[in-house]
């Protein structure tokens, strides 16, 4: 299994302590670069020298909503073959149909109990380490 390099655009700080706190107790070394909004992710991802294999999303955040962030990801021509996944507490079906209608790569709701969340990370990261676009 290969290691990933992981951006989460995750605003809620107790988000992001769950998400390390997760990847820490399965025993995966991913390398998790954290933006607390769309705005300081286009940043991060602007440099464009050590993108990520993936994205992990939030979409109701601050400053720029993730549906707005995906749409100005996909604009980009490097940026928009990056798989982007939504980890979401909402189950709105129109952000569900507008996510896939953009291009993400898959929507994942957040469970509300901690194990049930750390089996859906285990599932979702070892997909894609495991994934053959990784490789190219």
């Amino acid at each position: 299994m290969r290691t990933l390099s992981v951006l989460l655009v995750e605003d809620d700080l107790i988000e992001v302590m769950k998400l390390v706190r997760a990847t820490k107790s399965l025993l995966l070394n991913h390398q998790i670069n954290e933006a607390s909004n769309g705005e300081e992710a286009l940043k991060i991802l602007q440099k464009k020298d050590n993108l990520p294999d993936i994205i992990l999303l939030d979409l109701n955040m601050p400053k720029i909503s993730g549906i707005e962030f995906l749409k100005i990801l996909k604009l980009d021509e490097r940026l928009k073959y990056i798989p982007t996944i939504v980890l979401t507490t909402s189950n709105n079906q129109r952000d569900l149909l507008e996510c896939y209608k953009i291009g993400i790569a898959g929507y994942v709701l957040k469970p509300l109990k901690y194990d049930e969340y750390v089996s859906k990370i285990d599932k979702l990261l070892s997909y894609w380490s495991v994934n053959e676009l990784m490789t190219l």
